[in-house]
């Protein structure tokens, strides 16, 4: 399927203000660029770097007053996830290097406290994607989702004990417990069409089976057409939006729609 995607920031600043963002989709496994905007108003100069985790990020100063970022483009995206519960549990000995840095904790992902209750939910299921599986539907059946019980701050932990929270909470917690079990799992942002209320979405891939494989704790079953922006450890490494002094967004708009041809 081939989407058109779209995303708008409002923002306020007082001063200026360095910005880091993450809003542009690379090309590459699952997703294939078609043609893409991305512009400011007023116009701001933007750089852009690769950083450790592939993702492309935008330097911009923010001007005082207001200012809106834009960006726009069309993906060719899978129209379904890949699924294989025979994908088997790769031991660390044998990861790839660079997949190592995702068995371990991270600011919002304490791998340690959540041990027990991923070998609860796991027991019986073999080891790999099997045991992803069970994990990501516990986290489906047993969290809330609902906005306005989450901070920033909120860990999996965290989530763990209130059992409510949004996609972000509820991928943070998955990653953590899959790291408990020596699966490596990432956390990925990006787009989900027909996601309901429409906004950027948070769902991981845990590696099984020497690849990557797509969950999403948020969803009652596989979906495809998905557009990713960013990989990452946890929220932090995946922030569409980093600041470095006072800004305040004044709004978000996202649209992800079909194009009929």
């Amino acid at each position: 399927m081939k989407l058109k995607v779209a995303c708008r920031l409002d923002y306020e600043s007082q001063e200026k203000v360095p910005l880091i963002l993450v809003l542009r989709p690379q090309s590459g496994s699952g997703q294939r660029v078609i043609e893409e905007n991305y512009s400011t108003t007023p116009k701001l100069p933007i750089t852009e770097y690769q950083d450790v985790y592939g993702n492309l990020c935008q330097r911009i100063l923010s001007p005082v007053g207001n200012f809106s970022i834009q960006t726009s483009f069309k993906v060719e995206t899978q129209p379904f996830i890949d699924v294989n519960f025979w994908a088997e549990l790769i031991p660390v000995e044998q990861l790839p290097d660079d997949v190592l840095i995702y068995l371990l904790s991270s600011r919002y992902c304490e791998v340690e406290k959540l041990s027990h209750l991923a070998t609860e939910i796991t027991t019986g299921f073999n080891a790999g994607y099997a045991q992803v599986e069970a994990i990501r539907q516990w986290v489906k059946n047993n969290i809330i989702y609902e906005y306005g019980h989450t901070s920033p701050s909120t860990s999996a932990y965290d989530i763990s004990q209130t059992k409510i929270g949004v996609c972000r909470d509820f991928t943070h917690l998955c990653l953590a417990l899959c790291r408990s079990l020596s699966i490596p799992a990432r956390m990925v942002v990006g787009y989900l069409h027909e996601l309901k209320p429409m906004d950027l979405h948070a769902w991981f891939e845990a590696y099984v089976g020497n690849r990557w494989y797509t969950f999403d704790a948020t969803q009652d079953i596989p979906k495809g057409n998905r557009v990713v922006l960013a990989y990452g450890r946890d929220a932090t490494d995946v922030a569409f939006a980093t600041q470095f002094g006072e800004v305040t967004l004044l709004n978000m708009y996202v649209s992800v729609e079909e194009i009929v041809e």
